[in-house]
């Protein structure tokens, strides 16, 4: 939507044999969301691995400091603890039993718990307005949908008023109501 750069959707639930066999086929033997096949049939994964080649297709769009910009840094940082730290968060919390048939209950809470600390982290990195202080970033983009998740936009009003009030600005971006139309019903 933002980078203006035309595509096909295909909604597959991962979570089932059939959608994960689906994955597979098309090159992603993990099974993530997104699997983005390019034109010249290249499968990509990883969200920060996306949002880093759009911004080669799209530099002027803005969504990641330039290399020489004093922020590239941060963002590069935040971008990976994102990825690194939080989303594992929700990989091991989100299905505990599939990890351990015994302690699922103690793997979900730990991992919740685990994840409120880490967003304490992040929040502490906002340089507000924005993520990265004056100017919005794709930063600013993962805060809006990762605040739809556990511990939920409730939470992050009361423990992370900064990154709430991003998740919040972002949403209003009439740019993004059909990503959150489709994607948050």
């Amino acid at each position: 939507m933002l980078a203006g750069i035309a595509y096909d959707r295909e909604e597959t639930n991962y979570e089932t044999s059939e959608g994960a066999a689906k994955l597979a086929e098309a090159g992603n033997a993990l099974a993530q969301v997104p699997t983005v096949i390019l034109p010249d049939g290249t499968v990509m994964t990883e969200s920060a691995a996306l949002v880093l080649y759009i911004d080669g297709l799209v530099p002027d769009l803005g969504l990641v400091p330039a290399v020489r910009d004093p922020l590239r840094r941060e963002f590069l940082r935040w971008l990976m603890f994102l990825v690194a730290a939080v989303y594992p968060t929700f990989t091991y919390g989100d299905e505990p039993a599939k990890w351990t048939p015994e302690g699922a209950e103690e793997l979900r809470q730990s991992t919740d718990d685990h994840r409120k600390s880490l967003w304490r982290l992040v929040e502490g990195a906002v340089r507000g307005p924005w993520f990265l202080g004056e100017r919005p970033s794709a930063l600013d983009l993962y805060v809006s949908v990762m605040t739809r998740w556990r511990p939920r936009r409730e939470w992050f009003a009361d423990a992370c008023p900064r990154l709430y009030k991003i998740a919040v600005a972002v949403d209003e971006d009439a740019r993004l109501a059909g990503v959150w139309a489709t994607n948050f019903r």
